[in-house]
């Protein structure tokens, strides 16, 4: 199914309406068509999930792989032609379940992964850095499958997300919001 007309202002109540399989984002509004990742983009995403799963085994926070719509900047009592932005990280982490419905997160989730593609490089190292500093978001990671390796960064304070560790593919990332929790990268990067 092809996209409604174009609009000049989207918003979640829109998404919610597609009856098709396109994988968007929007964001202040406008809307971004994601494409298909590639095979090694699913192989470092799967590899996070589970190490990220196991870990959270019988915890209280959760751990989501995309597609999974993340509301950054919705409140209660908000409705869906009230957001007007809308991202489906490659993997999120959520430690408040308040912050949980049906449709995904509402609000800022504790930790975000992005996992770097040839159309999204720009888009992940500069917007949406922005949009996750801005809603509070307290951990992202930017992963390079190019480079094999992992950026964390972390609020520092103030509200900005600044660069905390640059990893390796042989290093053991500390994931920060998760007290004693450690990603194998060797596993992550493994071809």
């Amino acid at each position: 199914m092809a996209l409604p007309a174009k609009k000049e202002h989207y918003t979640f109540a829109d998404i919610l309406a597609w009856e098709g399989n396109e994988r968007v984002e929007i964001i202040n509004g406008e809307i971004f068509l994601m494409a298909s990742p590639f095979r090694v983009h699913q192989e470092i995403s799967g590899e996070l999930f589970r190490q990220l799963a196991n870990f959270l085994e019988g915890k209280k926070c959760r751990v989501y792989a995309a597609p999974f719509a993340v509301r950054l900047f919705e409140k209660d009592g908000d409705n869906p032609e009230d957001v007007d932005t809308m991202v489906e990280p490659d993997i999120t982490v959520v430690c408040d379940k308040d912050k949980l419905d049906k449709h995904g997160c509402k609000g800022a989730p504790d930790m975000v992964i992005e996992i770097l593609s040839p159309s999204t490089r720009r888009h992940d190292r500069l917007v949406k850095l922005g949009l996750y500093q801005q809603a509070g978001v307290r951990e992202y990671w930017i992963v390079d499958p190019e480079n094999k390796s992992v950026q964390v960064f972390l609020q520092d304070g103030s509200s900005f997300l600044k660069i905390h560790e640059d990893y390796g593919r042989e290093d053991i990332a500390k994931v920060n919001v998760l007290d004693g929790c450690f990603i194998e990268l060797s596993k992550v990067f493994s071809e």
